[in-house]
C-alpha cells in the first residue's frame, strides 16, 4: 500500500519496523528514514498507516500514542475496527480502519492491481473521508464496514479465500485416498477457476453451483458419500454439511429440499 501510496503522488516519510533489517530495506526503496517503531513519531504529516498483525495492533498503538502522530492514523486490519487504535484517538489523531479485501502472497507495487477491489473502512468522520479518497484514487471500491459487523466480515472473507484453498485441499485428499493421480489436482485448480468466473458473472451466486444436489440428483451424491465414509468418515462428514448448504442456497433448483442422510455407524467390511 505504500507503493501505492507513492504512485498518487504521496511522499513517504518515514518506515518504522521492529525488524531493523527489514525497516531499513523498505525505507530505502522510498528514500524514507527508517526507525524502530518506539521511535516513530509522525506529527505535521498527513497519515500514519498501520499495516501490522492483528494481534499487535493494540499494544502498537498505545506505545505510539506516547509520541506525537499524524493528523490522521489508519490500520489495515479486516478484523478490527477503528476502536483498536482508541490510545492514538485520545492523543489527537483521527483514527479508522482500510482495510483492503484481496490476498497480499507478495509484495503488490502496481496500484492497478487495486482497481476493482472492495476496501472496507470505518471510523471518525476525517478519517473515513481520507480512507475513501484513498480507494478511489486506486480504482478501488470503499464500503462502510461498521464496528458490530467486522467479525463476520472478517469471517466470510477467510471463508471467501481460506475456504476456497480448503476445498481444493480436501478434494485432493479425497483423490489421494482413491488412489488417483497427483495430476487431477491441477484438474480440480483449474474447475475451480473456471466456477468462480461464473459466479463472478452471475446476478445471484447461488445461480452459479452445480453439481448432483444442485441439480436435485441426491441418489448419485447418496451413492458417492456411501463410498467416501469408507475411504474416510471424517471428509465424508465435511462433504454432509456443504451438501446441506449447497441444498439450502439452490432449493428452488433441487427436486427436494431435504439432504440425504449420512450414515451414523461404522462402515462394514
Amino acid at each position: 500500500m505504500a507503493h501505492w501510496l507513492t504512485a498518487q503522488g504521496a511522499e513517504i516519510v518515514t518506515v518504522a519496523g521492529r525488524d531493523p533489517e527489514a525497516t531499513a530495506s523498505l525505507a530505502r526503496q522510498f528514500g524514507a528514514t527508517a526507525v524502530g517503531i518506539d521511535q516513530l513519531r509522525t506529527e505535521g504529516q498527513s497519515l500514519l498507516l498501520l499495516a501490522i498483525s492483528d494481534p499487535a495492533l493494540a499494544s502498537v498503538a498505545t506505545s505510539l500514542a506516547e509520541k506525537p502522530q499524524a493528523e490522521v492514523t489508519l490500520h489495515t486490519a479486516g478484523a478490527l475496527d477503528a476502536s483498536v487504535l482508541a490510545p492514538l484517538r485520545a492523543a489527537g489523531s483521527s483514527t479508522g480502519s482500510l482495510h483492503p479485501l484481496m490476498a497480499f502472497p507478495a509484495v503488490l507495487t502496481d496500484p492497478g492491481q487495486a482497481d476493482g477491489k472492495v476496501f472496507a473502512f470505518d471510523g471518525d468522520p476525517q478519517a473515513q473521508a481520507l480512507a475513501v479518497r484513498l480507494a478511489l484514487s486506486w480504482g478501488g471500491i470503499p464500503v462502510h464496514v461498521p464496528a458490530e459487523a467486522r467479525p463476520i466480515y472478517h469471517l466470510a472473507a477467510s471463508l471467501a479465500a481460506g475456504g476456497i484453498v480448503t476445498l481444493l485441499a480436501t478434494a485432493a485428499e479425497m483423490a489421494r485416498k482413491q488412489g488417483l493421480p497427483h495430476e487431477l489436482t491441477e484438474g480440480y485448480v483449474a474447475l475451480a477457476r473456471g466456477a468462480i468466473e461464473q459466479a463472478s458473472e452471475a446476478s445471484e451466486l447461488p445461480s452459479a453451483i452445480t453439481g448432483p444436489l444442485a441439480r436435485g440428483d441426491l441418489d448419485t451424491f447418496q451413492r458417492q458419500i456411501e463410498i467416501l465414509e469408507k475411504l474416510d468418515k471424517g471428509l465424508a462428514q465435511a462433504v454432509m454439511g456443504l451438501a446441506e448448504l449447497t441444498l439450502r442456497l439452490t432449493s428452488d433448483k433441487a427436486d427436494t429440499k431435504s439432504p440425504p442422510e449420512a450414515r451414523t455407524e461404522a462402515p462394514r467390511a
